[in-house]
């Protein structure tokens, strides 16, 4: 499989596109890592670049401490991203947790002056919406439930002694980090935001995602499409569609 071009440690390019006219780039969930993103890298048109950040702690970063503290992680990827967008336009694409972090790394390079073209927020309540749920301080049984109630896969995966002893510490610090965060009171970006959800995910409410409005003057949209908290398995299409086209609106 082939690896970022560059030296850099944070950001995939597994289709380099260096024609491309914009560039998108993707934040994976809790436990997640940049290789979800492979298949998105040739399944948009030549004219998008797909950017993937991986974070340490897991498969080719194993060895590195893993970041518990979200504005961390944002401040850490910052630097490698700026490099890896360039000046050109550029997206931002999150899930669950990515959809946080790609929130506060968006807001970091708006006071740079040069902010994304829109923020896509899929399965993530908005930033001011906090849940008293200490999710992270499960023991480990509990928390292999815990992962495996929320999708097929991850339920495979929880079934799988050796799976379940690698990701069970990942996806801890990774709720440590979304779990313990706090949004800055008022904070509202330039960047339009579209927000997507599963109509039935229980981590997520309607209310919740709409809620994203208040953290933008650029204008704002939410999305339900069928499904659970990984509904983005079963729409993967859907959702890189609905990317695309107002990429297009926007960098036409």
């Amino acid at each position: 499989m082939q690896r970022d071009s560059g030296p850099g440690r944070w950001i995939r390019r597994y289709r380099p596109r260096p024609d491309a006219t914009v560039r998108l780039v993707c934040f994976p969930h809790a436990g997640g890592s940049a290789v979800a993103f492979h298949p998105w890298a040739a399944a948009f048109p030549p004219d998008v670049e797909v950017l993937a950040v991986q974070y340490p702690g897991r498969q080719d970063r194993i060895t590195e401490p893993r970041v518990e503290d979200l504005a961390e992680l944002a401040a850490d990827v910052l630097p490698e991203l700026r490099a890896a967008v360039g000046a050109g336009p550029y997206a931002l694409f999150g899930h669950s947790m990515g959809a946080t972090l790609a929130f506060e790394v968006a807001r970091r390079l708006e006071a740079d002056g040069a902010g994304p073209e829109i923020l896509v927020a899929s399965a993530r309540r908005a930033p001011s919406r906090h849940r008293d749920q200490l999710v992270h301080l499960l023991d480990d049984a509990q928390l292999a439930d815990h992962i495996a109630e929320l999708s097929t896969a991850n339920s495979r995966l929880m079934a799988d002694v050796r799976a379940r002893a690698m990701i069970v510490p990942t996806v801890r610090s990774d709720l440590r980090a979304i779990e313990t965060y706090r949004c800055p009171p008022g904070l509202a970006l330039r960047t339009p935001i579209l927000t997507i959800i599963g109509d039935s995910d229980p981590w997520t409410t309607p209310d919740e995602a709409h809620a994203w409005a208040r953290h933008t003057r650029g204008g704002f949209e939410l999305r339900l499409l069928p499904g659970g908290h990984f509904y983005l398995d079963d729409h993967q299409d859907e959702v890189r569609e609905l990317i695309r086209t107002r990429l297009c609106r926007r960098v036409a």
